[in-house]
C-alpha cells in the first residue's frame, strides 16, 4: 500500500541521503585507497545501522506498516545486491581497474545507478497505479528469474563480462586514452585532451546495476506500493555496497548456496504478487473480471520471516559446505595435523 507520510519527512530524508552520498564521494576522491577488512566492517556496520535507525524513525513517523515494508524491501534489495557483486568483480577485472581506484568507480557507479533507478521507480509506480494487472507480469517474471537462478547456480553465466550497447557507444564516440592516469577522468595523450577508461567503467557499473534493477525493483514493489519506501530501500541497500565489495572480495565464491536463497525469495515475492493481482483482479477473461475471493493477503511479517530465513539458511549451508571442502583438502607434506 501507499502510505501518507509527512512531506517534510520525505524531503528531509532525501536531502540527508544525498548529503551522505556526496560526503562519501568526497572522502573517496580525496583519499583513494584499498580499505582494510577492519575499515570495511566498520563502514558496512555503519550503513546497516543507519538503515535500522531509519526503520525505527519510520515506525515513529508512519507506524509499523511502512517500517516493516521498508525492512523487507531493504533486506531483499541488499541480498540481491550481494549477488551483483560477482558481476562487479568481473567488470573491474575486465577493465583492469587499479585497486586503489575501485572505491571511486563503485561510488560513482552507484550514484549513476540510483539516478537511473529513481526514474525506473517513478515509472513503475505510475504503471502500477494505472494498470493493476501488471502484478501478473511482475509476479511471473520474478518466478521465471528464480527458476533461472536455480538452473545457473553460483556465478552462472558470469564467466566473462560482455559490454552492453551504451558502454560500446561511449567507448566508440569519446576520444579515449589507452591507459589510466590515476583517478583522472580527463588526461592528455598524444598532444590532445582525451577521456580515460574510468569514464567507460563508470558507465559499465551504473548501467549494469540498472539491469539488475529489473529483478530487484519489481521484487520490492511486491512488498510495498509506496515509491518512497521502494526508493529508500534501494538507497540504503546500495550505500554500503562499496564497502561490502571489499569486505567480501574473495569470499563471494564461498557463498555457493546464495543463488538458491535468492531464488526462494524471488519465487515467494512473485507468488505474493500473483495472489495480490488475483485479489484485485479486473481482467475480463479471468473470473468474469471480478476479484478472486480465495486469494489470501500475505502479511508483511511473513515476508520478513521468509526473506530472513532464506538468507540465513543459504548462508549457513554455504559456510558448512565451505568448511567441509577445506577439511577435505590434502595437507602439505610436513604440515601439522589439526587439533
Amino acid at each position: 500500500m501507499t502510505h501518507e507520510l509527512p512531506l517534510a519527512f520525505e524531503v528531509a530524508t532525501l536531502v540527508a541521503v544525498v548529503a551522505i552520498l556526496l560526503l562519501d564521494l568526497a572522502v573517496v576522491r580525496r583519499r583513494p585507497h584499498v580499505p582494510s577488512i577492519r575499515e570495511s566492517v566498520t563502514w558496512v556496520a555503519l550503513y546497516v545501522g543507519l538503515a535500522l535507525v531509519f526503520a525505527g524513525v519510520l515506525a515513529l513517523v508512519g507506524g509499523a506498516a511502512p517500517s516493516g515494508e521498508f525492512l523487507a524491501g531493504w533486506l531483499t534489495e541488499y541480498s540481491l545486491s550481494v549477488d551483483n557483486l560477482f558481476v562487479f568483480l568481473l567488470i573491474m577485472s575486465s577493465f583492469a581497474v587499479p585497486r586503489e581506484q575501485q572505491q571511486r568507480v563503485l561510488m560513482v557507479g552507484i550514484i549513476i545507478a540510483l539516478v537511473l533507478r529513481a526514474v525506473f521507480i517513478v515509472a513503475g509506480a505510475a504503471i502500477i497505479e494505472r494498470y493493476t494487472w501488471v502484478f501478473y507480469v511482475f509476479g511471473a517474471f520474478l518466478v521465471w528469474t528464480a527458476v533461472k537462478l536455480v538452473r545457473e547456480g553460483v556465478g552462472g553465466g558470469d564467466e566473462a563480462y560482455e559490454e552492453n550497447r551504451l558502454v560500446r557507444t561511449v567507448r566508440r564516440v569519446l576520444p579515449m586514452s589507452p591507459t589510466y592516469d590515476g583517478g583522472k577522468v580527463r588526461t592528455e595523450h598524444d598532444g590532445r585532451r582525451v577521456f580515460t577508461p574510468l569514464v567507460v567503467v563508470f558507465v559499465a557499473i551504473g548501467t549494469t546495476d540498472l539491469l539488475f534493477a529489473f529483478d530487484s525493483i519489481p521484487a520490492v514493489f511486491g512488498l510495498t506500493h509506496d515509491p518512497f519506501i521502494v526508493f529508500t530501500a534501494n538507497v540504503f541497500a546500495l550505500m554500503g555496497l562499496r564497502q561490502l565489495y571489499f569486505l567480501l572480495g574473495g569470499l563471494l565464491d564461498r557463498l555457493v548456496y546464495l543463488p538458491y536463497g535468492l531464488a526462494a525469495i524471488l519465487a515467494f515475492i512473485g507468488a505474493k504478487l500473483v495472489l495480490e493481482a488475483l485479489a484485485t483482479n479486473a481482467l475480463p477473461f479471468l473470473n468474469g473480471g471480478e476479484p478472486v475471493a480465495w486469494a489470501p493477503e500475505v502479511p508483511t511479517w511473513l515476508s520478513l520471516v521468509v526473506i530472513a530465513g532464506a538468507l540465513g539458511v543459504a548462508t549457513a549451508a554455504s559456510l558448512v559446505r565451505s568448511r567441509r571442502s577445506a577439511a577435505r583438502l590434502p595437507q602439505a607434506p610436513g604440515a601439522a595435523a589439526p587439533d
